[in-house]
Parts: C-alpha cells; structure tokens; sequence
C-alpha cells in the first residue's frame, strides 16, 4: 500500500461487532486488516464486501493465543507502515457454573482475550510509538463491570483486559497514542437469542432492547478518530443503562 491511509487491524473480525467495526473504519477511510482464526471464509466475505467498489481491506488469518505465529505475522504486516488503529476484538464464551468449570475452559477464554491481548499488541507497540500516533481499543464486557452468573472466567478475563487498558494508556499517552475499551452489554446478533429472549432483555435492559453491532461500532470509530485525542485509559460501558 502506497496511500496515505492509515492502517487498522480488528481481531475477531469474522462475528458481528467486529465485522460492524470494520465497516465502521474502512468507511472513515483507513485500510482495514481484517484478522479471523477458525472462520476464514466470513472474514474473506467481509473482505469482498468492503472491496466492493475500491480495495480498503484484506484478510488475515492467525491465532491470537499462539504468540510465536502472531508476531511473525504481525512484524511482516508492519515492516513498512505501521498499523496505527488496533481494536483488540477477539474473545470467546466458554461459559459454566465455577465449582463445575474445568481449566481447559477457565484457560481458553483467559488466553484469547488476556494472551491474545499481549501477543498482538506487543509487536505493534514500537511501530506505533515511532509514528507518533496511535488509536488501541479493548472491547471489554459489562460482565467484568457487574459480573455474571456462570461466567467467572470470561469477567476475570475482561477484568484483566480493563486493568491492562488503564496501565498501558498511562505509558503511551506521552506518545500520541490512546489506549481505551468498550464493554458492550446485550448485544443483537448471532448468538444473543440463544442466551437472551426478548423478554429477558425487556427485564434486564433499562433501554429495553438490546444493542446493535453498529451502536459499538459507532463508539469503536469514535475512539479511534482524531476527534478522541483527549480520551484515554478509560472503561466505556455501552448497555442501555445496564449496570
């Protein structure tokens, strides 16, 4: 790529909010990498959708929590621009009663969103600080605000992602760079009806409703424009009053 545009890496592409925060970001006018693992074929879909009248985006495919394979990955992607929007996007569900979780579950949602965290992050730090300007955005959960039943490892891992976003923002806000994270709360998609039935959000949910892959979308773009420039190391809830 020879353009101007600035480059964003979203991990986790491949579901509904971080396919809506692609389209979100290629619409601002960046180059947008669009990182799936086990669902190639929805990232490359997104990708032919994006590209649809002018190329602004590419797939690419790893593993978040294998962090030999992500840096090598990664250090080639920047090896000549940096990628300056991250969006730190991936995570998984893997949900039971705590006394019943076993720590294959307790360590598979904690390695994608706390290692996973670290091991795309890392390599792009350095390239980020030497271009003076940088946008890295967690998307965390209400669940690691309020808590969960049967979710004690995903909250300990959003917790973890919260705590890491509010550390780092102190160390590279002399750099130009923002570090901040989204907690969504009930959000419409693919898989919200299997946890959440209409009545049980009309319940849960001040607003009524669920979210919509777009609302968080819409609050990612913003964070990463230069109209955030003042907002860093903070935890924004996005839940309809949920809390």
């Amino acid at each position: 790529m020879t353009d101007n545009r600035r480059r964003a890496l979203v991990t986790g592409a491949s579901g509904d909010i971080g396919a809506a925060i692609c389209r979100r970001l290629a619409g601002a006018g960046h180059y947008v990498y669009v990182h799936a693992h086990q669902n190639r074929v929805a990232a490359e879909l997104l990708v032919q959708e994006l590209n649809a009248t002018a190329p602004c985006s590419q797939a690419v495919v790893f593993d978040v929590t294998d962090a030999d394979a992500t840096r090598h990955h990664l250090e080639g992607l920047v090896a000549d621009v940096p990628i300056q929007i991250l969006v730190n996007n991936a995570g998984v569900h893997d949900d039971a009663a705590f006394p019943g979780m076993t720590a294959a579950q307790w360590h598979r949602v904690v390695d994608v969103s706390v290692d996973g965290f670290f091991n795309v992050t890392h390599p792009l730090t350095m390239p980020m600080i030497r271009s003076r300007w940088g946008r890295i955005v967690n998307v965390s959960s209400i669940t690691a605000l309020i808590g969960n039943r049967g979710q004690v490892n995903y909250a300990a891992a959003k917790g973890a992602l919260n705590a890491a976003t509010r550390s780092l923002a102190l160390e590279l806000a002399s750099r130009g760079i923002t570090v901040n994270a989204v907690a969504p709360g009930i959000i419409a998609g693919r898989t919200t009806g299997q946890s959440f039935d209409a009545d049980a959000v009309s319940r849960l949910v001040p607003m009524k409703r669920a979210g919509l892959p777009t609302e968080v979308a819409g609050l990612v773009g913003y964070l990463a424009s230069d109209d955030a420039a003042y907002i860093t190391g903070q935890v924004i809830s996005i839940s309809g009053g949920l809390n």
